[in-house]
């Protein structure tokens, strides 16, 4: 469905902290079944920083996008990785993609 390089390129540009407009990954060409299955409408919340959403510099109340983090383990595992295990004491998601990416680099 998608081919390795393409899909270490995406995985590169996961962090475990954002959320990628559809139409980010459609140029991207993340494969439109994916799309159909990660996207979700995310809320923002104002208690702090981190869980407001901003788009093009500006925040948003909701958003309609994939986390990085969700497709980063599509990717892992379209390379052959195994997600659980490599992912299994891996605390947060900045973590747990840190962790997909060095399991895809051994």
């Amino acid at each position: 469905m998608i081919d390795r390089l393409r899909a270490l390129r995406l995985l590169a540009e996961c962090t475990g902290r954002d959320i990628w407009s559809l139409e980010y990954c459609r140029e991207r060409r993340v494969p439109e079944a994916w799309l159909v299955e990660l996207k979700d409408c995310f809320e923002s919340g104002f208690e702090t920083d981190r869980q407001t959403i901003y788009h093009l510099g500006e925040v948003v109340n909701q958003f309609e996008g994939v986390r990085d983090l969700d497709l980063a383990y599509k990717l892992a595992a379209a390379v052959g990785v195994d997600v659980k295990r490599a992912t299994y004491s891996a605390l947060g998601a900045t973590a747990e993609v840190a962790a997909l990416k060095e399991a895809v680099d051994e």
